[in-house]
């Protein structure tokens, strides 16, 4: 079989590319850094270097590959995060049309069911309602729950203000959690089998904690039992946010988030399926790692 990735070498493609060049297919990795191209290489894919918002590249690179996962990477770069996001979802689903894929494995996000009031995970939202307009293509979105690796932003309030917190949510409140390993896995099963048809969703978690106790669980793994979870006003958390050197518009899509899991809008549709976590990696495993860090 013939698969295309996008993202690069990222924390999501990475381990998927991994496994299924282990299962032996034919493996072509998109990324906008030629310096990635000797390592694409040596992980025994094809690199294909070009610029997402290029829909003829797109179309040229997807034409003749049986399935393709595709992600629109995050950016700290942009003074319009909305428009890149939409920008790339567009270039995304023309170049899907004009090039005859039939099968697609979408990252996207718990939130997006809503598509709109969740910053972000808007333009994730966007993209998956202009897959749904495709005829004769296959599409599951992949709804990921919110990643552990946000988690490291609050290294330094572990270490210099002995807390942890944001203006998501109170302490005995909820929140679905998933590892990037544990999206890749569940998107290599689908590229794998192709067992999807139509237009569908998948919520992909690791874990589901009440606040308190991602607090509680890091606390023990860094030497601090007490850590408490704290919650932010959302005035504290942009001008956080502003302070640590993020554009304005991120820092805006990151509040209009953070209210979005605090009233629970998010998170609704996961807790109204019942999407139970299937990966494997819990946030104590997570927490270990997290300690290192701090």
């Amino acid at each position: 079989m013939k698969y295309v990735i996008t993202g690069s070498t990222g924390n999501i493609s990475l381990p998927l590319a991994q496994k299924l060049i282990a299962a032996g297919h034919d493996i072509t990795i998109i990324s906008s850094d030629e310096n990635k191209r000797t390592a694409i290489e040596k992980l025994g894919a094809k690199p294909a270097i070009g610029n997402l918002f290029d829909t003829d590249f797109l179309t040229q690179t997807f034409t003749g590959a049986d399935a393709a996962y595709i992600m629109i990477p995050p950016t700290f770069t942009t003074h319009d995060w909305p428009a890149f996001m939409k920008q790339a979802a567009d270039s995304y689903v023309q170049a899907v049309a004009q090039s005859g894929l039939k099968k697609v494995v979408q990252l996207s996000s718990i939130g997006a069911h809503l598509g709109h009031s969740c910053g972000p995970i808007d333009g994730l939202g966007y993209l998956e309602q202009q897959l749904g307009t495709l005829t004769n293509v296959d599409v599951i979105s992949l709804r990921a729950a919110y990643f552990y690796t946000n988690l490291f932003s609050m290294v330094p309030l572990i270490q210099q203000a002995g807390i942890m917190g944001s203006n998501f949510g109170a302490a005995g409140e909820k929140m679905a959690l998933v590892h990037p390993v544990d999206i890749a896995e569940v998107a290599a099963q689908k590229l794998l089998s192709l067992d999807f048809t139509g237009h569908s969703t998948l919520y992909v978690s690791s874990d589901v904690r009440f606040f308190s106790e991602i607090a509680k669980v890091v606390g023990s793994a860094v030497g601090k039992p007490e850590l408490p979870w704290m919650v932010f006003s959302d005035e504290d958390a942009y001008n956080g946010m502003i302070q640590a050197g993020l554009p304005e518009t991120n820092a805006q899509g990151y509040l209009q988030m953070g209210k979005a899991f605090r009233s629970g809008i998010a998170q609704e549709d996961y807790f109204a399926t019942n999407a139970q976590p299937q990966g494997s990696f819990k946030l104590e495993a997570f927490a270990q790692i997290l300690a290192q860090a701090v």
